[in-house]
């Protein structure tokens, strides 16, 4: 089984799954192999935070229901996914951050790929095109599984 660095980019898509959404469908087809077994995810803590914060920002738009946000939060947070201290990456997520002018946050997630020596999944075109060439980050838009 392939594990993966996942983004809360690719997660958040998951919450109220739209035609209308960009790669809504490629984020529903990762949840669908994660779900089948075939691939793991890790996420950095800032995750959950990063994850809460959409939701949020989704009821203050009245894009859906806080009884909605707090059931999608439910359902991820209970994937349990395999979470890995922002103080133990933070060291080389600045390191990455000032080498390719990205936040730090960002970077925390392309620490843990690296550390974890797999790739980080993002729905974030912006970052991927920034990073792919050096880094091991992949665009959900392009993203494929290799065996």
């Amino acid at each position: 089984m392939r594990t993966f660095v996942l983004d809360a980019s690719v997660a958040v898509k998951w919450a109220m799954p739209s035609a209308s959404e960009p790669l809504t469908e490629e984020s529903l087809r990762l949840l669908r192999r994660y779900t089948g077994g075939e691939i793991d995810f890790l996420v950095p803590d800032i995750f959950w935070a990063e994850v809460g914060n959409v939701l949020w920002k989704g009821i203050r738009q009245r894009r859906w229901r806080q009884t909605e946000a707090e059931a999608f939060l439910s359902g991820v947070k209970a994937r349990n996914f395999p979470t890995t201290s922002s103080w133990t990456l933070l060291s080389d997520a600045l390191t990455i951050a000032v080498a390719y002018d990205r936040a730090v946050d960002d970077s925390l997630y392309v620490a843990l790929a690296i550390q974890a020596k797999t790739e980080l999944i993002t729905a974030d075109e912006r970052m991927a095109n920034a990073l792919a060439a050096h880094l091991p980050v992949k665009w959900l838009g392009t993203f494929e599984i290799m065996a």
